[in-house]
């Protein structure tokens, strides 16, 4: 027994490392069935439109990479988590995919304050992780093992305040930021820096709490400073609100905001309170450009005649950003991944061509929006980054509907700134992480209960 007994010991030693290894993003090169991917996001709670646009993206891009064969020969499966919009939950979500699921990569979140608390998960097990619209400069700070689809908010800053001077030629702005908010605070800062460097005044800034519903404190305050607009650069479940405390207490000037406004709901919750405000945000879908438009049908197809959102192109561009790394990688390990994905180049994206700098963010034109009656998005301008060139037909300045006003560009921010048929697997479960974690629940629900159907 006593020889018998090391021997047992080093084989159940052995079983678990290899177990992490497995759960840590270092995926055995002759592994078979479906390569799995983990998927997190807000499917349930104040800003599950988010969860759900981007599960839609997702989903759509991994059909479509299953039907052309998959990568390495294997198909593509989607485990997904719900994270009832919480930080700790996406944390938890996270850990169990990693870990228990042993998945290749991580999707999600889309708010940064969920994104930065899954980051360090990720990092620490060498799993790839891949943010659709976490713009938050600080998200990929977390590790070299964490990258994003989308645009940051120094940019998204910049492109609003040049909007504001520009094109509406304001003088004096006023600000309300969600102080609990990492996206907000920092669009907020970005907004200022970009708006006075402009010769520009912020002459009022008040705050709020997320979860907060009387905003009129703030706002009475806010109109006696007379601002020519109120920028809010909050999600849409507050900003609705905001916007209809603003007329009721007096305030006619429009509102500034960032793409935390994208969703059907702004308008349901608004209404015409909403109308006239503009937004920066990463795609609109009436742009005519053929890369936009076959995306925009494919998605009606799949969703029975949805329009997709910003949340939904970004979450696929995401996704097939990931695919394609994976397709060039060596392997399937964490490390061959990651390495893939940090050499990204031109990557023809519905929402611009993606290149990965050396902090693993694109630069990426951003488009301004305005709300029209109905809830309707109108194009108003395309804003591109310093040095990157309009893409040959993109269409972006000239979109139906839309009201041309020029192709602006800014500079990019500076490194280091800181303030998206087969039969696939289910996706969209709407069981929280903590649940799952302590039940050993697999994640994804029947084809009839999906949530997105």
């Amino acid at each position: 027994m006593r020889r018998i007994l090391p021997s047992l010991l080093a084989l159940a030693a052995l079983a678990a490392c290899k177990k992490q290894d497995q759960g840590s993003g270092m995926m055995s090169p002759n592994a078979t069935g479906p390569i799995v991917i983990g998927e997190v996001g807000s499917m349930t709670g104040t800003e599950a439109t988010f969860g759900l646009s981007s599960a839609n993206g997702i989903q759509l891009a991994i059909d479509e990479f299953n039907a052309k064969g998959g990568v390495k020969g294997r198909q593509l499966q989607v485990k997904v988590l719900d994270d009832q919009g919480r930080p700790e939950e996406a944390a938890t979500a996270a850990t169990r995919l990693i870990a228990s699921e042993h998945v290749v990569a991580l999707l999600g979140e889309v708010a940064s304050t969920r994104s930065m608390f899954m980051a360090p998960k990720a990092q620490q097990a060498k799993v790839p992780m891949v943010t659709p619209s976490s713009t938050n400069p600080a998200v990929t700070e977390k590790g070299d093992y964490i990258f994003r689809a989308c645009f940051i908010d120094p940019f998204q800053g910049y492109v609003a305040a040049t909007f504001a001077h520009d094109n509406l030629k304001l003088k004096k702005v006023a600000i309300l930021k969600d102080v609990r908010n990492d996206y907000s605070v920092g669009l907020a800062k970005n907004f200022v820096d970009a708006f006075t460097k402009t010769g520009g005044q912020i002459i009022a800034q008040e705050s709020y709490s997320n979860g907060d519903v009387d905003f009129k404190a703030q706002l009475t305050n806010i109109k006696a400073a007379a601002p020519q607009a109120l920028y809010v650069p909050g999600y849409y479940t507050d900003v609705g609100l905001i916007a209809r405390q603003a007329r009721e207490v007096g305030i006619t000037v429009p509102l500034l905001g960032g793409d935390g406004w994208d969703s059907e709901k702004l308008y349901e919750i608004g209404g015409d309170a909403i109308v006239g405000s503009y937004f920066s945000n990463h795609y609109s879908p009436d742009d005519p450009s053929p890369r936009i438009q076959e995306f925009v049908s494919k998605y009606k197809k799949a969703y029975g005649g949805q329009l997709p959102d910003s949340l939904a192109a970004q979450a696929y561009d995401a996704t097939g950003m990931l695919v394609d790394a994976m397709k060039r990688a060596k392997d399937l390990t964490g490390p061959s991944i990651r390495d893939a994905l940090a050499a990204t180049k031109d990557y023809a994206g519905v929402t611009g061509n993606i290149t990965l700098d050396q902090n693993r963010n694109p630069l990426k034109p951003a488009v301004v929006l305005k709300v029209a009656k109905g809830g309707k998005y109108d194009f108003v301008t395309k804003i591109y980054p310093e040095g990157m060139q309009p893409e040959t037909g993109s269409g972006g300045d000239a979109a139906a509907g839309g009201t041309k006003t020029g192709s602006n560009t800014a500079p990019a921010p500076a490194s280091g700134t800181t303030p998206t048929p087969t039969t696939a697997p289910a996706t969209g479960a709407t069981s929280s992480a903590s649940e799952a974690s302590n039940t050993g629940q697999k994640q994804g629900v029947p084809s009839a209960e999906h949530p997105k159907k």
